[in-house]
């Protein structure tokens, strides 16, 4: 892969006074979860109420499975957070978060529902709907047709969503197609938002500075470091885009030229499919895509912009073929990266994801949950090893919007491996930006 700068180890003095005390060391070890009450309220027992089935997943924090309530046989889905993982009090806020917004959005029929929740000395169980129809991208490709009409229901299902959520002050921020479910199997079923993991409250007038989203997602303020809930509008631009051309508007071979492209503000609206896309289509996309969070369109005028509208101007004419062409390879390569990341994951031992969740939060000095910059720097620096400023900007470039508690782990799996298999940094870079842009 052309020049790769071995990362090296100079003669210095450590910065644990024990070296097996550093999360790189091979013999590093963590004691067990801190005897914690993540909930504010006592819980049946989960397994008395459910069998516990088929693992549908498995994340940063713990395991997704199927599960059948033993008195009506209802079918749902259990995602059970590990205490293990829940190292700093900012974890068990963001757990205590994830539940209290998903509680304060239950009553929308496109808004997964949380049912109950369960804790005990291990987990903390989130009891939630089973989404048995799968991702809506497949639907839409499987049908073999596609038109414009179909793809303004879609996205009046979206804005709704978010009108809700802004109504409930909640961000989603991490709005994408591969957030959008099935409730079930059926021709005509809801339409389902999911993964609120990287949500927050918000309060008219706040400003956030914390960097959270997908790359081809993320608006350009959000980049800048200073952004509010129009950054959820964007994203839903995004989504727009991807809905009636099959493509992102913003891509590029990194994720730093991606960003690039995002702060430029330019995307096509005039090669194919576009020509025969309806003017009303692209005068949405061109209000919503717009770099000024406050030249945006607002979510009212969005529901009442003429080609939103039930009956409006959105085309019943079927798009051009190349659209569910392109939709169908993006989601190939969304299930190849999932596998990819599916696989390495479950090479790891527990005693290696403890190592690399100790090597964010050492990294981590100001507890934001995020790395910046400067942290990246003086993390590397702290833990003996020497890395050109270079490599460091080409890092940061690479994760810089995903470089979360959560997300990051990727990044820190590959740092870990690549220490003590002696893989040039570049080598890891490569190996993260490819398998989780």
């Amino acid at each position: 892969m052309g020049n790769h700068a071995s990362i090296k180890r100079p003669a210095r003095k450590p910065q644990y006074p024990d070296e097996r005390a550093s999360p790189l060391h091979p013999n590093f070890h963590r004691p067990g979860p801190r005897n914690i009450r993540v909930l504010n309220k006592t819980s049946e027992d989960l397994k008395e109420i459910y069998i516990l089935g088929q693992v549908l997943g498995r994340g940063a924090y713990g395991v997704t499975r199927i599960c059948t309530d033993k008195t009506t046989g209802e079918m749902l889905a259990c995602k059970s957070i590990s205490k293990r993982r829940l190292r700093r009090e900012q974890d068990v806020d963001d757990v205590r978060q994830e539940v209290a917004i998903l509680n304060s959005l239950k009553g929308h029929p496109n808004i997964v529902k949380l049912r109950n929740t369960y804790e005990d000395r291990r987990a903390v169980h989130l009891v939630m709907d089973l989404c048995t129809g799968g991702e809506l991208l497949n639907r839409i490709i499987s049908k073999g047709k596609y038109t414009e009409r179909e793809a303004a229901a879609v996205f009046r299902t979206v804005i709704e969503v978010l009108k809700d959520c802004h109504s409930h002050g909640v961000m989603h921020r991490d709005l994408k197609p591969e957030n959008l479910l099935l409730l079930n199997k059926e021709e005509d079923s809801p339409i389902v938002v999911i993964d609120f993991g990287l949500s927050t409250f918000f309060k008219p007038g706040d400003v956030f500075r914390d960097l959270a989203g997908s790359a081809c997602y993320v608006a350009p303020e959000v980049l800048r470091g200073e952004y509010g809930p129009e950054a959820d509008i964007w994203s839903a631009g995004v989504i727009l885009y991807f809905l009636l051309s099959g493509s992102l508007p913003f891509v590029a071979d990194t994720k730093e030229r991606v960003f690039n492209a995002i702060l430029s503000g330019s995307f096509d609206l005039t090669s194919e499919p576009w020509p025969a896309i309806s003017t009303s289509a692209k005068d949405l996309l061109t209000k919503m895509l717009t770099d000024n969070p406050k030249d945006r369109l607002l979510l009212h005028q969005i529901q009442s912009h003429p080609w939103v509208r039930i009956d409006g101007e959105a085309s019943d004419k079927p798009l051009n073929a190349m659209v569910l062409k392109r939709m169908k390879q993006c989601c190939e390569m969304n299930k190849l990266k999932k596998l990819a990341l599916k696989v390495v994951a479950e090479t790891l031992s527990q005693q290696e994801i403890e190592r690399m969740k100790e090597l964010f939060i050492s990294m981590d000095t100001d507890n934001s949950g995020t790395l910046s910059l400067r942290e990246l720097k003086e993390g590397f620096m702290g833990q003996g090893l020497t890395v050109s400023g270079k490599e460091i900007m080409q890092l940061f470039s690479a994760v810089y919007v995903t470089l979360s508690f959560t997300q990051s782990n990727y990044f820190c799996m590959w740092l870990l491996h690549g220490v003590s298999k002696e893989v040039s940094f570049l080598q890891m870079l490569w190996v993260f930006t490819n398998v989780s842009q």
